[in-house]
Formats: C-alpha cells, sequence, structure tokens
C-alpha cells in the first residue's frame, strides 16, 4: 500500500503527529478540521462560525486531494453538545447535494481547542 499525504496553507496545519489527509488508492481520508481560521490559527467564535469554516477548511483539504464535496462519500461530525445538532445539521446539508454521503455524529466530551465541532471526511477520487 502506498500513500500520498496531503497538504495545503488553505487549511490550517496539523496541530500533532498527523497529516491533514492522506490519499491511498482512489480513497482520501481526512483528518478532523476544526473551525480554525487557516491563516491566524484561532477559532472562530460561536457555533456557525465554527461550522462554516469547518467545511472551507474541509473543501480545502479535498481541493489539495483532487477532489470536492461531490466525491464525499462518508462524513463524520464530531460535536461538543449534541443540543447543537439542528444548527450544524443545517449547515451540514447546505454543503452536499444528493446522493448524500453517508454520516455519523456523535457527542463528546472535548475537542482540540475546546472547539464545538470537528469533521472528518472520507471521499473517493473518480
Amino acid at each position: 500500500m502506498t500513500k500520498q499525504v496531503v497538504s495545503t496553507n488553505n487549511a490550517p496545519g496539523a496541530i500533532g503527529p498527523y497529516s491533514q489527509a492522506v490519499i491511498t488508492g482512489n480513497f482520501v481520508y481526512s483528518s478532523g478540521q476544526l473551525g480554525m481560521d487557516p491563516q491566524t490559527g484561532e477559532l472562530l467564535e460561536g457555533l456557525e462560525g465554527q461550522t462554516k469554516q469547518v467545511f472551507s477548511n474541509v473543501r480545502a483539504v479535498l481541493e489539495a486531494a483532487g477532489c470536492s464535496m461531490s466525491d464525499v462519500v462518508k462524513a463524520t461530525v464530531f460535536m461538543k453538545n449534541m443540543d447543537d445538532f439542528a444548527a450544524v445539521n443545517a449547515i451540514y446539508a447546505e454543503q452536499f447535494e444528493e446522493p448524500f454521503p453517508a454520516r455519523s455524529a456523535v457527542e463528546v466530551a472535548r475537542l482540540p481547542k475546546d472547539a464545538l465541532v470537528e469533521i472528518e471526511v472520507i471521499a473517493v477520487k473518480g
């Protein structure tokens, strides 16, 4: 198995020993993206701002991998509070067209940098 590391300055750099995404075969596996501004490294304020920035970061990583949001087959959404599901889901729905990717959404005790939401995706290059 060969793997190719994906890296872009249009999304926040890794804050640990991991890659923004890895390509193996036709699959692109993204690391979780937070609602951080890639230029400043600062987390945006509020759930809406963070969620929109998460998708901007996901999109940037996918583009660096030669993919788009329409290539996403699976998304995993991590939220600090499941009460935010409807608000996150409304922004999520704006990011994808049918056929929608499979998805999991879970509440977690804590996210890096005390973020409110983190999303990772798997895409298929086609």
